[in-house]
């Protein structure tokens, strides 16, 4: 039981380890997402808050609940872009069950202007 344990210990570290240096190489994990006018913006990490929302004057004439709707859906827009690019970055590292068992859901790929791969 002691050697099984151990093995699984090892294990952990490992992919800890791996999982470091690759986020390391990578640089910051982050989703980007924009309104199909570019009035809004949003920042965001994977399973996180968003970091960035940026308004452009143009949105405010949304009124305060077209704006909250607006800023709610680009925002869950980012965080599965987000989502996405932590599958991508850890794909070799980590097995993807793994991360859709933590609550991180692979999005479809999209590129910068949000077409579908």
């Amino acid at each position: 039981m002691d050697d099984d344990v151990q093995r699984a210990a090892r294990k952990v570290r490992d992919v800890e380890q791996a999982v470091s240096e690759h986020v390391t190489r990578s640089g910051p994990i982050t989703g980007r997402a924009s309104s199909p006018d570019g009035a809004v913006t949003v920042v965001a990490t994977p399973g996180g808050p968003p970091q960035q929302i940026a308004v452009s004057p143009a949105a405010l004439r949304m009124g305060p609940h077209g704006l909250a709707a607006e800023i709610m859906r680009i925002a869950d827009k980012a965080q599965r872009n987000a989502n996405t690019r932590l599958h991508q970055t850890l794909d070799r590292v980590v097995d993807p069950r793994e991360l859709t068992a933590l609550g991180v859901e692979r999005g479809p790929d999209e590129d910068e202007l949000g077409w579908q791969r």
